[in-house]
Order: C-alpha cells, then structure tokens, then sequence
C-alpha cells in the first residue's frame, strides 16, 4: 500500500446562520478508494464550536489508529491544535491573557481523540474552489437543513 493509500484524509468544515445561531457541521472522510460523508448539527451554537465539532466527528469515526491529514478552512482549529494547545494545557486552560479558553470541552475532546493518531494539519482557503472543502461545506450547511432553518 502506498503512503498515500494508509493516509486517512478528513476534509472538514463547519457552517453557522447567525454567530451565535443554527449551525451545522460536515466531514469528508477519504481512505484508498472508500468514502464517507458525515454531517449533524446544533440548534443554537457557533461556527468556532461547528468547527471544532467537525473534525472531532471525523476523528470519532475512525475505528484504529491512523495516520491522519486534517484539511480545514479554520485557521482558528489548525492553530489551536497545532500551536496553541500544549500552553492551554500548562497554564490549566487559561489563554496567554490569563481567561478561560473557549470551547474547553470541545478542545479536551478533539485532544484526547487525536492522542491515538498521527495527525498532519492543513489549512485550505476556504470557499476558494477546494473540491473536498466545498463538499464539506455543503455537508455542514445539511447539517443545518436537516434542523429546519432557512
């Protein structure tokens, strides 16, 4: 198998109709030849916390360990994951400016589902034209649909 065929690719995006409001998130999971769509949403929360939620989804569906390539168009998640987290996590999940990090639980459950793989961070733009991103966004934007907003 290829190094490109034992990858795991998850194209995620989140999606939010007012900030905060109905939102929406959507995963393109990719392994070889198979695929896998998965999109949920919630009544009243916001496109950081859809975000977040999106990639922990992804990774919640994978059944061992991987190596994983994460795409997403929030720079807000790559950061977070890629730079910010190991501070969070020694100053006991304060921010550089002393107040309790956003989204505390949803960070503590995207790392402890992260601990088992090895995972690259991508940052695509978003809304630029990337296939997978812009499934991903339509996947969120279901997720949406499917709560009945408009």
């Amino acid at each position: 198998m290829s190094d490109n065929e034992s990858t795991v690719y998850l194209y995620t995006d989140g999606a939010c109709k007012g900030n905060p409001g109905v939102g929406g998130w959507g995963v393109v999971l990719r392994y070889g030849r198979h695929e896998k769509e998965l999109c949920g949403g919630e009544a009243d929360t916001t496109n950081n916390r859809m975000e977040l939620r999106a990639v922990i989804e992804g990774l919640a569906a994978l059944k061992r360990p991987c190596t994983v390539a994460i795409y997403t168009d929030s720079q807000y998640v790559k950061k977070g994951m890629s730079e910010w987290l190991a501070d969070w996590k020694r100053r006991g999940w304060k921010t550089a400016a002393k107040k309790p990090v956003a989204n505390q639980t949803l960070w503590q459950q995207l790392d402890e589902l992260a601990q088992p793989h090895r995972i690259s961070w991508h940052w695509v733009k978003g809304h630029s034209g990337h296939p997978e991103n812009e499934r991903a966004d339509a996947l969120a934007n279901r997720g949406i649909a499917e709560l009945g907003a408009k």
